[in-house]
C-alpha cells in the first residue's frame, strides 16, 4: 500500500500506511494543526478520532479484541447489509468482520459544500466474496470514503452500488462510540417529540417525551425520520460532539448499563459509564436498489467547545 493508491493529500495532510499488533493494515490521517483519524481495513472501522489537543473522541472497550475476525469493540464499526438479527446474515451483517482494501481508483464524488481541500482521505472498498455471496446473495460494491478536514471534522461517506441483476435491499449502521466523561453527565438534543422503537421491549413504538435524552439505566432504541443534526452535550469535559448525516434517517442510541456490560466478554464492567453509542442509520425503511442504482449516506462528526 503505497501514499498514493487510494488516498488524496496535500502537503500538509498527512496520509500513512500502518499496522497494528496482529499485522492488520491501517491507515492514520493527520490534518495540519495535529488532529488524527485511524482507520483499519479490518471492517473499514475507524478506530480512532482525535483532536489537535490529542484528545480522544471515541470510545474503545478496556477488553477490546483486535483479532480478526471479531469486529473492534469501539470506534465506528460499520453495519451492514443488517440491522440486529435476520435470516443467516450474522447480527449486524458481515461488513464490519470482513478485510477492505484501498480503492485505487475512486470514481468521483458529487461535490458537496462543506468538502474542501486540506482533507487528508482515504478511500476503501468492500465486494462480497464467494462465502459472502452463499451467505447474502446479492453482488455489490460497497465504497467508503473516510476524510479528516483541516478543521478537524471527521466524516464517512458510504457509496454502494447493485452490481446484480435483480433488486436488493439492506440496512446500514454507523456503530458511533463516543468517549464520554460520564453517561449521567450527558444529554442529547435532536430526538424530541420522535418516535422510535424500544429494543428493550421487543421493538415496541414510543414517542420521545423529553426535552433532551438523559441517562440513568440501559437504553436500546432506534429513532425514526429524525433531522440531519443530532448533539451529545458533555458537561463536564465542557464540549459538544455534532452528528451531521445525509440518507440516514434514523438514529441508534445504545447504552448496555451495568448488568448487560457484565455479560459481554469484550467489554469491560465499568466500561458503560464511559461510552455513548450514537448511530447514523437506515434502518425502519431498508433502502432498496435497482440494478445498477447507487446510494450515498453522509456522516459528519464534530466536536464544539461548550458551556
Amino acid at each position: 500500500m503505497n501514499q498514493h493508491s487510494g488516498a488524496t493529500s496535500d502537503q500538509k495532510s498527512a496520509i500513512e500506511p500502518t499496522k497494528d499488533r496482529n499485522g492488520v493494515d491501517q491507515v492514520v490521517l493527520r490534518n495540519p494543526r495535529g488532529a488524527s483519524a485511524r482507520i483499519s481495513l479490518h471492517g473499514g472501522q475507524v478506530l480512532s478520532w482525535r483532536t489537535d489537543r490529542g484528545e480522544e473522541l471515541l470510545f474503545t472497550s478496556s477488553k477490546a479484541i483486535f483479532k480478526p475476525p471479531q469486529a473492534v469493540r469501539g470506534g465506528i464499526p460499520i453495519f451492514f447489509p443488517q440491522f440486529g438479527n435476520q435470516g443467516s446474515v450474522q447480527k449486524h451483517g458481515f461488513a464490519r468482520n470482513k478485510i477492505w482494501v484501498i480503492d485505487s481508483d475512486p470514481p468521483p464524488l458529487n461535490h458537496h459544500p462543506s468538502d474542501s481541500l486540506g482533507k487528508a482521505c482515504v478511500d476503501l472498498l468492500l465486494k462480497p466474496s464467494e462465502e459472502d455471496l452463499k451467505i447474502w446473495p446479492h453482488s455489490f460494491e460497497f465504497r467508503l470514503r473516510v476524510s479528516l478536514a483541516t478543521d478537524g471534522n471527521l466524516t464517512m461517506i458510504s457509496r454502494i452500488r447493485n452490481i446484480n441483476c435483480k433488486p436488493f435491499s439492506f440496512s446500514i449502521a454507523y456503530n458511533t462510540y463516543f468517549s464520554i466523561s460520564d453517561i449521567s453527565e450527558v444529554r442529547i438534543e435532536g430526538l424530541e417529540t420522535l418516535d422510535y422503537l424500544d429494543n428493550l421491549c421487543q421493538k415496541e413504538r414510543f414517542t420521545e417525551q423529553g426535552d433532551a435524552l438523559t441517562f440513568e439505566s440501559e437504553v436500546d432504541r432506534v429513532y425514526l425520520s429524525s433531522s440531519n443534526m443530532i448533539a451529545i452535550f458533555d458537561h463536564e469535559r465542557k464540549r459538544t460532539l455534532m452528528i451531521r448525516k445525509e440518507g440516514l434517517p434514523d438514529v441508534v442510541v445504545w447504552n448496555p448499563w451495568e448488568k448487560k456490560s457484565k455479560s459481554m466478554a469484550d467489554f469491560g464492567d465499568e466500561d458503560y459509564k464511559q461510552m455513548l453509542c450514537v448511530d447514523g442509520a437506515a434502518i425502519e425503511k431498508p433502502i432498496t436498489l435497482k440494478p445498477g442504482e447507487e446510494w450515498t449516506g453522509r456522516l459528519e462528526l464534530s466536536v464544539v467547545p461548550s458551556s
